[in-house]
């Protein structure tokens, strides 16, 4: 899309939000409304989609993506009533008589920029949290998930005029010549190279940001843990999508003392959840493309394997991997993997663990199995990660009750739910101030009375 079509866009929109037809609560339900159905009408094709882009099973698009998405604009219609409404709050007796608040207003014109490991999740909901604080939003998902793009460009133009939402598709062109415009927010979500450089361009402008980021999220097994549930959930978490989540359990940092035991649950569960042939398994997907293909297969120590390691280049996947006696120097190590390769490393102490966790960048999650309170507590309190679970993975993004996003280098701010309407807000704070009474000691000449008088009130 040429940047002329681009600007064409954004002034519309600007056109249309000045209308104001985006600010009572009934449009943004009705539309959110209109949103739900036209998911429920596409279901099937972007099942398809999904599946074409990343390989992915329909009960693992419907579970991962699309019922996620479901169930946050059916939480928002829900909510998006209280949400919305001012927000009295107590006001100084040096104020009197007024009536103090804060009112919710939307920011205006929305750039969300999607990845394309969950291209439908990461583009549509933000977007419906956007819809429900009342912006008008583009979108821009990403070039490499092609397929579920034009199912998602057909879904929003059934549902919604361009003037309120639209989608940009291309590739890095498009990404130059929407960050040279002035947006009113923009919500990212991708890898950290991209994210400054999203930063560096909203900058310009002042634009405010959403950062959804990454980094290497430690996966923590005491000796305390349920070996055989914690193996299961892991493997879950980890090759999924065949690991390409940003916050799927990047490394295991196991208690010296049960990694040999966690060692032979993990080979049994990926037996037991992909089959003895994971390649064949239909279910399983594929790596999103050759570039990341070749990048995982150089991070894998054929020495090191002890479980998987197989792949085909023809069909662009890597069976679930398990590699031990790896070292925080071996160039799986060196960058957040964002594929099916698994390194185990293990520690003596806890206090050491956690130690060099807290050496590292903040991780967007953390993943801690145990069932000694005193390490589940320590490790909360002493490491700083975007969010995470004890004793599972990757649960804690799948309940709009609850916000997620970074910290540090992972990202900064948050959504879902509440969070979610309160990224795309602007908080305005307002004194209502009465008219039939004026206190008189704020305004000059001074005197020692109303100097006695604004001390009195103002402490």
């Amino acid at each position: 899309m040429e940047r002329q079509e681009i600007q064409e866009i954004i002034q519309r929109q600007r056109e249309y939000f000045e209308t104001g037809e985006t600010l009572p609560v009934s449009a943004r339900k009705a539309a959110l409304r209109k949103l739900y159905a036209g998911i429920e009408k596409k279901e099937k094709q972007l099942c398809a989609a999904l599946k074409k882009d990343l390989g992915k099973s329909s009960s693992e698009s419907y579970m991962c993506e699309i019922g996620l998405v479901k169930s946050e604009i059916t939480y928002m219609l829900r909510h998006v009533d209280r949400f919305a409404k001012e927000r009295r709050v107590p006001t100084p007796l040096a104020q009197y008589v007024s009536r103090s608040f804060e009112k919710p207003s939307p920011y205006g014109c929305v750039l969300i920029m999607s990845p394309w490991n969950y291209p439908f999740l990461l583009t549509i909901e933000p977007l419906a949290d956007a819809i429900a604080a009342g912006n008008t939003a583009v979108l821009k998902p990403s070039a490499y998930a092609p397929c579920t793009a034009e199912v998602m460009t057909e879904l929003i133009e059934s549902c919604f005029p361009a003037k309120f939402v639209a989608v940009v598709n291309g590739g890095r062109a498009e990404n130059t010549s929407l960050l040279e415009e002035k947006f009113d927010y923009i919500f990212f979500t991708g890898g950290k190279n991209v994210g400054r450089e999203v930063m560096r361009r909203a900058a310009e402008h002042l634009t405010p940001v959403t950062l959804e980021l990454g980094g290497k999220s430690p996966c923590i097994v005491d000796r305390s843990a349920n070996i055989p549930l914690a193996a299961k959930r892991i493997v879950f978490g980890k090759f999924l999508n065949c690991g390409q989540t940003c916050v799927a359990p990047d490394y295991i940092y196991c208690d010296e003392e049960v990694k040999p035991a966690l060692l032979r649950e993990l080979k049994k569960q990926i037996e037991l959840q992909y089959g003895g042939e994971p390649l064949q398994n239909e279910n399983y997907g594929k790596i999103i493309n050759r570039k990341h293909f070749d990048r995982l297969c150089g991070l894998i120590e054929e020495k090191k394997v002890v479980f998987g390691g197989e792949r085909n280049a023809d069909t662009l996947r890597i069976s679930p991997t398990v590699m031990d006696d790896v070292g925080w120097d071996d160039a799986v190590m060196g960058e957040e993997i964002f594929g099916p390769v698994l390194p185990v490393l293990s520690y003596r102490s806890l206090e050491d663990a956690v130690r060099k966790i807290r050496s590292m960048p903040c991780p967007l999650a953390l993943y801690l199995f145990s069932s000694d309170r005193r390490n589940i507590e320590y490790v909360k309190e002493r490491v700083s990660f975007g969010g995470g679970c004890i004793n599972d993975t990757l649960i804690h993004l799948a309940t709009s009750a609850m916000g997620f996003g970074g910290v540090g280098e992972s990202g900064m701010g948050s959504y879902h739910g509440k969070h979610g309407f309160e990224t795309f807000t602007h908080r305005k704070s307002i004194v209502d101030k009465k008219t039939f009474l004026d206190l008189p000691m704020r305004y000059q000449p001074y005197t020692a009375w109303k100097d006695k008088m604004i001390r009195m009130f103002v402490k």
